[in-house]
């Protein structure tokens, strides 16, 4: 072999591992959690557990499952606009990551999804501003037959570089014994959010 071809060679693993270094890298976008880690789960009914009670929420699920202390702070019936304007209320505990699971309302009264995506990313960069980390769950677009997640969640995720969660919402509304109702989830389907976000954060249980 050549020095040259050798010199290609050398060049074109060094490329090889630094892309898979990044992939690596990036797959749960710089979010480490310690012991002493606070996460804060912000959103609507799907957060605070309706239809199953608070104890059966998803936050209590990833609390007792992970030994993170995780911050339940959902409210039923809200808003994108309104959470909003309650967000950085909430960010004042400094938590490490905040799982935003916000919209379903906004989707099932259907309203602007340019508003949506416009409330989504300025949630986004005050979660970023504050120093912590973002984990975005897709929503379904329920008027939809086949309940996929909405577009603009991928949108958000992609033009904020955050770690998004696109797949266990759509999962829950296609299978009847994961829901309490028409939209919620029961207590499996509660835990089978945690369970995935816990899967997506890569965290030990």
């Amino acid at each position: 072999m050549s020095r040259m071809s050798f010199i290609l060679l050398a060049l074109f693993f060094s490329l090889v591992l630094v892309i898979v270094y990044q992939k690596n890298s990036n797959d749960i976008n710089g979010v480490v959690l310690k012991e002493d880690s606070v996460i804060l789960a912000f959103g609507d009914s799907l957060t605070n557990g309706f239809g199953a009670g608070y104890e059966f929420s998803y936050p209590k699920y990833m609390e007792r499952k992970t030994g993170l202390k995780v911050i339940n702070a959902g409210v039923d019936g809200e808003f994108s606009y309104e959470g909003l304007a309650r967000l950085p209320k909430l960010l004042k505990h400094k938590p490490d990551l905040v799982i935003l699971c916000h919209g379903g309302n906004d989707i099932l009264n259907k309203l602007s999804s340019e508003e949506l995506k416009s409330n989504l990313l300025a949630m986004v960069r005050l979660i970023q501003n504050s120093g912590a980390k973002v984990l975005l769950v897709g929503v379904p677009d329920f008027s939809l037959f086949s309940f996929s997640t909405h577009d603009i969640y991928g949108e958000v995720a992609d033009e904020t570089d955050i770690l998004l969660e696109d797949e266990v919402l759509t999962h829950i509304e296609l299978n009847r014994s994961l829901k309490s109702d028409y939209v919620h989830p029961n207590e499996k389907g509660y835990e089978k959010m945690a369970d995935a976000f816990i899967e997506v954060l890569k965290l030990k249980i």
